[in-house]
């Protein structure tokens, strides 16, 4: 997504399988005098264009994005897990169970892509000493036959095809999709962390300008324009008494 130069953008990073599309969403519907740019990251490219300057916030998967590069001073929420799944070709033996566990994958060869999409440190099965690059490049391995990989549930998703399927391993650890930004924070970014986090938009917290108070003499204005509304004083120039029959 362009914008011309002279209307202000905010650049937030997002990683492969991340929904970011209702937070999205929310800030065209809040902030339309700033235009949102969605960048595309690999995990391993988030820490260091955070740092660098290159977007204001990367949703990103953590701690992996952590690993790679140096993410300088920074800031993270946890945004939401995702369930690790075995992908495994159509006619594996292991789809004949709708669930899986770390001990049913005990005999099964397995690949590690080097972009680690989930971190996980006792690693079942045989390990093959071949490492992809990407975890799409693993999925496509799978497909050929060589082994299996595990990846979070929606990469499994992204990379779909017609000759694989995938089983969620109920005792794997979960994969966390999580924010960063640097430190300080902009307003910008700190207003983005504010829809995150749900603050309404009438939140003071809510705005990177947050709307004046008014002062005592325009509260009695607007209290006494409310009430006139509501018809319970008289108008502006309107006499008290105005329309009552003269005593006689």
């Amino acid at each position: 997504m362009t914008t011309p130069d002279d209307v202000p953008a905010f650049r937030l990073a997002y990683v492969p399988g991340v929904t970011p599309g209702k937070w999205v969403r929310i800030w065209a519907e809040r902030r339309r005098d700033v235009a949102l740019q969605l960048v595309p990251l690999d995990v391993q490219s988030c820490a260091e264009a955070v740092r660098d300057g290159h977007v204001e916030l990367a949703i990103t998967r953590l701690p992996g994005a952590l690993r790679h590069g140096d993410a300088g001073e920074h800031h993270t929420i946890d945004l939401y897990d995702e369930t690790t799944v075995a992908v495994v070709p159509k006619d594996h033996v292991l789809t004949a169970a709708d669930e899986l566990t770390l001990a049913d994958l005990d005999d099964e060869p397995f690949l590690w892509p080097l972009d680690e999409p989930v971190i996980i440190t006792e690693r079942p099965g045989r390990t093959l000493d071949h490492r992809p690059e990407k975890t799409g490049d693993a999925i496509e391995l799978v497909a050929a036959g060589m082994a299996l990989v595990l990846v979070p549930q929606s990469l499994a998703r992204l990379h779909h095809r017609k000759d694989l399927t995938y089983r969620p391993v109920m005792d794997a650890p979960k994969g966390t999709v999580g924010l960063l930004w640097p430190s300080p924070t902009t307003d910008l970014a700190d207003e983005f962390i504010g829809i995150v986090r749900g603050r309404k938009s009438t939140s003071s917290r809510g705005r990177s300008e947050p709307t004046a108070k008014r002062s005592a003499k325009e509260k009695a204005a607007a209290k006494r324009a409310a009430r006139e509304a509501a018809g319970k004083v008289p108008g502006k120039g309107v006499r008290r008494g105005a329309g009552r029959p003269k005593r006689r």
